[in-house]
C-alpha cells in the first residue's frame, strides 16, 4: 500500500529515486526510456482494455504488462500501449493496486494538466511578470551545486561522444578489396579508433568518479560570492496567480453551462471568452436591491441562443455582488 502516486514525464526518470520514494511508500507512474535498441513486445501478448479517461471517455487500448527490474535490481510493473501502426508505449510504475488500466489513463491525464497551463500562458499570461525587482535567498538555502553541474555536462558531452565513436566503429567495414595496402590501413584506422575509444572510456569513469564525490546541492552561503545568485520577488505574482486561477474556474464553470446548449464542445471555451471580452451595461437598483448586467448580442444566433441560456442560469444562482447586498440579475439584450 502507498501513501500517493506522483505521475511526471520521463525527465523524471531515476532508477534510484524510484527506490527511495518506494522506501517512504510513494508510487511513481511515468514513462519509460526508450531507445533504439529497445525490443517490442510480441503483438500476441496484447490484449483489448476498456480505459476511463479523466474526460469521463471510455476508449479500446491494446494493452500488455510485465514486471521489469531496472539497472538497480528494482523492481517495478512496466505497462504498454499499442497503437494501430504497431508504436508501443512503454509506462512503468510502482502502483501495483490499481488494474493497468487506471494506470495507463493515470499518466494519459497529465495532458489534462499540459493543456491547461499552455492555456493559462496563452490566454492568461500565466508567465509573464507582474513586478520588477529581486530578493536575497536565505543563506542555509539549497541550491544547485554549479561544480556537480559542470561535471554532469561535461560527462554528457564525453558519452554523445563515445556514443559516436562507437557507432563509426561498427560501421566500419573491412575493404572488398581486400589488398594488402588497403587491409593495413583499414587495421591501423580501426586501432587508432578503438584506441580512441578506451580512452574515451577510462575519461568518463575517472569524470563519474569525481562526480560522486560532489554534492549535487549545497547552501548557499558555500557558494563563491561570484556565483551566488537572487531570486525574484514570488508575493505580488503569487496574489496575481491566485485570482487568475479563480478567473479560469469561473470561466471552466460558463464553459459546462454553455455545452449544455451547443452542438461542438470544443466551441464552447471560444464562446465563453467572447462573451467575457463583450460590453455589458451596469444598472444599479438600491431600492429592490439588484444589480442588473445587460448583455450585448453576439454576432452568431446560435451563440446568442446560448448567451441566453447563460444569462438565466446565472440570475438563478441569486449571487449578491461582493461587500453589497445587491442580487446580480443577467439580462440579454438581444431578440426573445
Amino acid at each position: 500500500m502507498y501513501r500517493l502516486a506522483l505521475v511526471f514525464d520521463r525527465e523524471g526518470y531515476s532508477p534510484k529515486q524510484f527506490a527511495d520514494w518506494w522506501a517512504q511508500r510513494v508510487a511513481v507512474i511515468t514513462y519509460a526510456k526508450r531507445c533504439a535498441a529497445t525490443e517490442d513486445w510480441p503483438e500476441a501478448e496484447f490484449e483489448p482494455r476498456r480505459v476511463t479517461l479523466v474526460s469521463g471517455e471510455t476508449v479500446a487500448f491494446w494493452m500488455a504488462e510485465r514486471g521489469v527490474r531496472l539497472a538497480n535490481g528494482f523492481w517495478l510493473r512496466e505497462v504498454r500501449h499499442r497503437d494501430a501502426a504497431g508504436h508501443q508505449t512503454a509506462i512503468l510504475a510502482t502502483d501495483f493496486i490499481h488494474p493497468l488500466e487506471k494506470v495507463a489513463a493515470a499518466l494519459f491525464a497529465r495532458w489534462c494538466q499540459e493543456n491547461f497551463f499552455r492555456y493559462m500562458m496563452e490566454h492568461y499570461a500565466l508567465d509573464h511578470f507582474v513586478q520588477y525587482g529581486a530578493e536575497p535567498i536565505p543563506e542555509t538555502k539549497l541550491v544547485v551545486n554549479p561544480q556537480r553541474r559542470a561535471l554532469e555536462n561535461e560527462l554528457r558531452r564525453e558519452r554523445a561522444q563515445l556514443c559516436r565513436e562507437q557507432a563509426q566503429f561498427t560501421a566500419n567495414g573491412f575493404p572488398a578489396e581486400g589488398a594488402a595496402p588497403a587491409a593495413a590501413a583499414f587495421e591501423q584506422a580501426q586501432g587508432q579508433l578503438l584506441q580512441q575509444i578506451q580512452k574515451r572510456q577510462t575519461q568518463i569513469e575517472t569524470l563519474k568518479q569525481k562526480r560522486a564525490t560532489v554534492p549535487k546541492h549545497v547552501p548557499l552561503k558555500d557558494l563563491p560570492e561570484a556565483e551566488r545568485f537572487t531570486r525574484l520577488r514570488p508575493v505580488a505574482k503569487h496574489f496575481v496567480d491566485t485570482l487568475k486561477m479563480i478567473a479560469y474556474r469561473a470561466e471552466t464553470a460558463l464553459v459546462g453551462l454553455a455545452r449544455e446548449k451547443l452542438q461542438r464542445d470544443e466551441d464552447a471555451r471560444a464562446l465563453v471568452r467572447q462573451v467575457l471580452q463583450s460590453s455589458a451595461n451596469l444598472r444599479p437598483d438600491a431600492e429592490h436591491k439588484t444589480l442588473t448586467i445587460e448583455v450585448h448580442p453576439l454576432t452568431n444566433p446560435a451563440h446568442n441562443a446560448v448567451l441566453r441560456h447563460l444569462c438565466t442560469q446565472l440570475t438563478d444562482t441569486e449571487t449578491v455582488y461582493p461587500t453589497t447586498d445587491l442580487r446580480l440579475i443577467f439580462q440579454f439584450l438581444g431578440p426573445a
